[in-house]
């Protein structure tokens, strides 16, 4: 590496280095940076020149980080964060004057639809701000990611979300059964022996250590459903009901959405599971952020910003 005074490093080099320590991957770090793989690898091969270090090399399928990648990874991101911070006044923010980026993770059984009033809000107030969405999946350390500041919310519905968290609520909603539009249910609402005795479709969990509402309900009365299919990707499940005998029991607004445009029925479900409240989740670190403090305000005004596009055929 370069000695003092001679630091080749800048911002863009920063957060690049930040992002392909993170995915591991050449191809997904381009993705996040907006940019070609050939231009992802050429700077990986600058940053290798830099610290004189492999930073990332190959194991079975994919890539792993050297030592050296593993603590840079971590270094990297603490300067990027400082370097955000001192374009933030510690006792103001100004959104129409942001050049942060604001990082949210979520289930994908957030509708596009629910989430849009906020995306309009976010561009109208912070036009320079960037905003990355990403997925929560099993494999996703969402605790690790928020204690760290690689992510400055989460959305979820989790029946017992983590107590050290700070949470605030977004919106409730119920759960009913999505079926084919001919199927037995949608001429007769099911009863409880209907309903156990049927083949269920499911979302596979989504998040390390945490069950869905429906699962832990069930779970918790020593009930069980035979789920017949079960996928990683909640918005797939609705396209496998057409045609066949599966039942989906999901939450009503994404229900409708669905059905508007799907050969499906939406009947009662005979289980009464509790209703479902989603919410917003952050790390103790942020509370006092003006720049968090704005976001998360903004997120929390997600049921208001819907209101006025509701779910339409």
């Amino acid at each position: 590496m370069n000695g003092l005074g001679q630091n080749p490093l800048n911002y863009h080099l920063l957060n690049a280095l930040k992002v392909l320590l993170d995915e591991q991957s050449v191809t997904r770090a381009a993705n996040r940076l907006q940019m070609s793989q050939p231009a992802a690898s050429l700077i990986l091969r600058q940053l290798r020149e830099i610290f004189g270090d492999p930073l990332l090399v190959r194991a079975g399928g994919g890539m792993v980080r050297t030592e050296r990648g593993e603590q840079l990874r971590g270094a990297a991101r603490q300067l990027l964060a400082e370097m955000d911070s001192l374009l933030v006044s510690p006792d103001d923010f100004t959104p129409a004057e942001s050049r942060a980026t604001f990082t949210i993770a979520m289930p994908d059984h957030i509708l596009p639809q629910m989430f849009n009033g906020v995306m309009r809000e976010f561009r109208r107030q912070a036009p320079l701000a960037r905003l990355s969405i990403r997925a929560l999946g099993p494999d996703n350390d969402f605790e690790g990611a928020l204690a760290s500041g690689a992510t400055d919310l989460v959305i979820s519905n989790w029946p017992t979300p983590p107590d050290y968290l700070r949470i605030a609520p977004l919106f409730e909603d119920e759960f009913v059964c999505v079926v084919d539009k001919d199927h037995p249910f949608a001429k007769s609402p099911p009863t409880l022996q209907d309903y156990f005795a049927a083949s269920h479709v499911a979302p596979g969990d989504y998040a390390i250590a945490h069950r869905g509402v429906v699962e832990t309900f069930l779970t918790e009365n020593k009930l069980a459903r035979e789920r017949r299919v079960v996928v990683g990707y909640f918005s797939m499940a609705p396209y496998l009901v057409p045609g066949t005998d599966l039942v989906f029991t999901v939450t009503r607004r994404f229900a409708e959405h669905f059905a508007g445009f799907l050969p499906l029925a939406i009947v009662p479900s005979p289980v009464v599971y509790p209703p479902v409240a989603f919410y917003q989740l952050w790390h103790e670190r942020m509370q006092h952020s003006p720049m968090h403090r704005w976001f998360r305000h903004l997120v929390g005004s997600m049921k208001r910003l819907s209101a006025d596009q509701p779910y339409r055929n």
